[in-house]
């Protein structure tokens, strides 16, 4: 396959760059065999396997024997085109690192070879390697650094072939190299370089050669021997990245390449006697990885290519703009739909924050924020910026960035141009400034940004798009440094002087400037401008998933039509009301989506299955390292999904996991996390699991996937001779370049358009086959090939393949084609009656297929079949009688714990009984002793009672014995007081009287 072919985009930073692989893989069934050599007797519908097609025409077929499992294993690469694998931006745009990398710790462990060698075979003795950079244009910036060896550059025998534009580095060691599993994983590379550098003890010093264009090839040369020990093409290296500051490692570098196919992953690692040349070599790899040879400007027109000099500093800057949500709270504001203008509400107070973020050379020190400045328009003169308030500034948490926060108030007059409403479709510009003080420049930098806005009336009601994009500016800031005798003083720590400050959209409008259009050169050739917008950018790199953003924004008539209509259906969800179809078919408005799916599919009553998915995710998945590698390249260019263990990809992930242990049948099906992607970014993951369930069982979908993928070829049937009926001209020029429906139409079918399409088009998509069902993919593929027939036409068979893989996708990235084609689908009247008879023809191909096979190979073929469904169905038994003997197991170690229990009751409830009784006995005893107690007490009462009485009685006796004394004198007191002797004596004459 064509080197250029294969060079995709890039993520560049101080840290890491990587590549994207643009491969294109389709599904084919082989009507023949081809290869006179094969052996293989099967008939011609068991040969089915993938083919693999280059955008030059260059193809192979891998052939499996017709099973199930085989063309499960071989869709992977049929569905998932490496292009997505990764998740770069352009360098040009921003100078983020962004790491892919497999789920979890990979499964192989460092085994440091030789760099020619195979990792997997041989285990030579550790070896170690370094690098500084070196040309001769550098040698005098190097001079305190180190020396360069100039003859490197000139062409000696150790010099990279002469016709390669190449950079050279020397003073370097080679430490070795492992296989990974993880190749775009910064984490496993960094792991790998400490382990790699700890266990070097045979250094082996090497000078190695980076090339400047990305057909050019990485060249590792012995410095004494001037002979090449190996190479590795731009094309087949995936990753490069360096050791973090303060680390053992700050002074190594690693990159990984993709090792005789794409199952085998190796990461050289090499360590820079010099440390600063480190970032030196990893912008050298970012240029390879950008460039194209193709674009290269010639000196004598253009300024001079920047290298990593020390003297140039690279700066990103992103402006956000924070509105007041009336809660309280200010939040980040969206930009309108074409990705440049902030979309602004007049009167409300705003927040401005500035993230400055230096990306490449030594770290400078920014001590303050010397002023915050905004102003409407743009080319404006310093005395028309008006200074804002700062709320904070200071490094964010991970220490990488600078933030700067101010506060504007928009109803001040000079802010008042953009505090008023502007015309539709229109939009006016403003200019941000920040003013820093950094410890080692003499004076302040100031970072001016000049972006669109466009102001909308306070009371609009705004629904916000799912992902909301600062605008992002680079800045090169060239500084020269000063001589002890230029500084104010010489103990300052004032080290550089400003010499220019450019951003890189200066650079393009210079570049636009300077060569309009195509300019000639000196040798008449022609070099076309570089492009202002990358979005927009015509270029062979096919658009990423999860592309687009989609606005909430709605006119308020269309939600109120909604609103009352979800009133009335939710009255009796069993009935769909009737204007329900017209209204899907113009589109559900985004802020509805997630409630209008749910009850299109039937989830608006799913608790059950809500708990049941609950209990899925802790179950083990048979598929995990599938689902694992597949989710890292789902909508790589959406926002939610491309931080690797991301909250996006955490809950993608548990969805395809549940699906693949609920649907043993199916399990996890290649492409299927595209769905629950677009699933995911409208409602919960719980909710989003219960509607890919429906779209899976009640829509048909699974049905694609079984039997041999039987239905699904009997979908490509139908397509065809759909297209032969409505689009016959392009159904014939198919058929003269042999162009089948399998070859472009499988990732329409089994991710329902959206694995490749922008996600405007996606969700409507979804929204009319929720609605009419799985039928409507004809009418939405009819509708893309009638649009493009024309451009298809003049097609051979590899153009075809390309046009499907790069242009159609981005045509609709407009959301006005898009618009129009959904309303073109939708206009195409498709009878089931017609899918059925196209139905029943396909069936009666295949079997009078079937009856002119010899009979040997029918009946081996069925032979096959019969013994791999025996296969299937004998482990389905053991299975079963393995759960059958588990449970019987449960239940008598159940029943014996039940009996135990049992017996154990018996003899308490025995106890209790006895306890019972002796309680009565007691309570008999205790009923006796209180009747006889209170027996004694009465008799004791009456007897208290007489004695009372008796006691009275003589004291009234007694009584009247006084006065009958003649011894009694009332006047003596002290007779008052009968003494003993007066008693007895009264009682004496009682008695004697008696």
């Amino acid at each position: 396959m064509d080197d250029k072919g294969s060079v995709g985009k890039i993520s560049v930073s101080s840290d890491s760059v990587s590549t994207l692989n643009s491969e294109d893989f389709v599904l084919v069934s082989r009507l023949g065999d081809e290869t006179p050599s094969s052996t293989n007797n099967g008939s011609d519908d068991e040969k089915t396997g993938l083919k693999v097609i280059s955008e030059e025409g260059v193809s192979f077929k891998i052939v499996g024997n017709g099973s199930e499992q085989q063309l499960q294993r071989e869709l992977e690469d049929v569905l998932m085109d490496p292009s997505v694998a990764d998740t770069g931006l352009r360098s040009d745009k921003r100078m983020d690192s962004l790491y892919g990398g497999d789920r979890g710790p990979p499964s192989t462990t460092a085994s440091p070879v030789a760099p020619g060698s195979d990792p997997l075979s041989a285990q030579p003795p550790k070896l170690e390697m370094v690098l500084p950079v070196q040309t001769a244009q550098e040698s005098e910036l190097n001079e305190r650094s180190y020396r360069a060896d100039e003859s490197s550059s000139d062409g000696s025998p150790g010099s990279p072939i002469p016709d390669e534009d190449s950079v050279v580095f020397s003073q370097l060691t080679y430490l070795g190299c492992a296989s990974v599993n993880a190749p775009r994983s910064e984490l496993e590379a960094l792991r790998m370089m400490s382990i790699l550098r700890g266990q070097c003890q045979l250094p082996l010093e090497v000078t190695l050669s980076v090339p400047g264009v990305s057909e050019g090839t990485v060249r590792l040369l012995d410095p004494n021997a001037s002979t090449e020990i190996a190479n590795y093409p731009i094309y087949k290296i995936l990753f490069c990245v360096r050791g973090h500051d303060g680390t053992p490692e700050s002074d190594c570098f690693a990159f990984t390449e993709s090792h005789y196919n794409a199952e085998i992953f190796r990461i050289h690692v090499f360590r820079c006697q010099i440390q600063e040349a480190v970032s030196r070599i990893l912008y050298s790899f970012a240029t390879a990885f950008r460039r194209s040879a193709k674009k290269t400007i010639l000196s004598s027109q253009q300024p001079a290519p920047l290298t990593p000099d020390t003297d140039l500093f690279t700066f990103t800057v992103s402006l956000e703009i924070r509105e007041d949500d009336g809660k309280g709270t200010f939040s980040a504001v969206a930009k309108d739909k074409d990705k440049q203008s902030f979309k602004l509400r007049a009167g409300m107070d705003k927040k401005i924050v500035i993230y400055v973020q230096q990306t490449s050379n030594k770290e400078l020190a920014i001590e303050r924020c010397f002023g915050l400045l905004l102003s409407p328009g743009k080319n404006v003169k310093n005395s028309d910026m008006h200074l804002l308030d700062l709320e904070s500034m200071g490094k964010s948490s991970d220490g990488k960035s600078y933030i700067i926060t101010g506060s504007w108030n928009p109803n001040t007059p000079q802010f008042q141009p953009v505090n008023e409403e502007t015309p539709k479709d229109k939009f006016m510009y403003m200019t941000t400034a920040v003013d820093l003080v950094i410890t080692e420049v003499e004076e302040p930098v100031r970072f001016l940004l000049e972006t669109r806005v466009r102001v909308c009336s306070p009371n609009d009601r705004l629904f916000w798009p799912f992902s909301k994009r600062n605008y992002i500016e680079t800045f090169y800031l060239k500084l020269r440094q000063m001589e002890r005798k230029e500084r104010k003083s010489p103990a300052s720590d004032t080290l550089y002087e400003v010499v220019s400050l450019e951003s890189e959209t200066e650079r393009e409008k210079w570049k636009t400037t300077a060569s309009p259009g195509i300019m000639p050169t000196g040798t008449g050739t022609t070099v076309p401008s570089p492009p202002e917008d990358d979005e927009e950018e015509d270029n062979d790199e096919p658009l990423l998933s999860g592309s687009g953003d989609v606005s909430k924004e709605c006119a308020e008539k269309i939600l109120e039509t909604w609103g009352d209509l979800l009133t009335k259906w939710h009255m009796n969800l069993s009935v769909r009301p009737r204007q329900l179809p017209a209204l899907v078919r113009s589109g559900i408005p985004e802020a509805l989506r997630g409630e209008v799916w749910q009850l299109l599919a039937g989830c608006h009553n799913n608790d059950h299955q809500v708990e049941e998915y609950r209990t899925l995710i802790t179950k083990e998945s048979p598929q995990d390292s599938a689902i694992t590698r597949d989710i890292n390249r789902t909508f790589p260019a959406h926002d939610y999904f491309k931080d690797t263990g991301g909250d996006g990809q955490d809950s993608l992930y548990k969805i395809c996991k549940a699906y693949s242990v609920y649907d043993e049948e199916i399990g996890y099906c290649q492409g299927q996390s595209f769905l629950a992607a677009v699933l995911l970014l409208h409602m919960p993951e719980e909710q989003a699991f219960s509607v890919l369930v429906k779209i899976m069982f009640d829509y048909g979908l699974r049905d694609l996937f079984k039997q041999n993928f039987e239905d699904l070829h009997c979908k490509f049937f139908q397509l065809e001779r759909l297209m032969q009926e409505y689009i016959p001209d392009l159904y014939n020029h198919f058929l003269n370049v042999g162009l089948e429906a399998h070859m472009y139409a499988s990732q329409w079918f089994l991710t329902l358009f959206t694995a490749k399409f922008p996600l405007y088009m996606v969700f409507h998509i979804i929204d009319l086959l929720l609605c009419e069902g799985i039928s409507v993919i004809f009418n939405v593929a009819l509708a893309l090939l009638k649009t493009s027939k024309d451009d298809l036409i003049q097609t051979d068979f590899e153009g075809a393949l390309k046009f499907f893989r790069v242009p159609v996708p981005k045509r609709y990235r407009s959301e006005e084609n898009a618009k129009k084609l959904m309303e073109l689908a939708c206009s195409i009247k498709i009878s089931q009656k017609k899918l059925k008879k196209f139905e029943k023809e396909y069936h009666t191909l295949r079997e009078q297929q079937e009856q002119q096979e010899a009979p040997i190979e029918r009946y081996e073929r069925e032979n096959r079949r019969l013994q791999e469904a025996n296969m299937r169905l004998e482990q389905e038994n053991d299975d079963l009688a393995h759960e059958l003997v588990s449970s019987k197991i449960a239940l008598r170690k159940d029943l014996d714990n039940a009996e135990e229990k049992a017996d154990a009751l018996n003899k308490e409830l025995l106890l209790t009984k006895q306890k019972l009784v002796d309680s009565e006995d007691e309570k008999r005893r205790l009923e006796e002793e209180s009747a006889q107690l209170k027996e004694m007490c009465r008799r004791e009462l009456d007897k208290s009672e007489s004695e009372i009485k008796k006691n009275g009685s003589i004291i009234g006796e007694y009584k009247q014995i006084q006065h009958h004394n003649p011894f009694y004198n009332p006047l003596n007191p002290l007779c008052h007081q009968p003494k003993p002797t007066q008693i007895y004596i009264s009682i004496f004459w009682k008695f004697y009287n008696i």
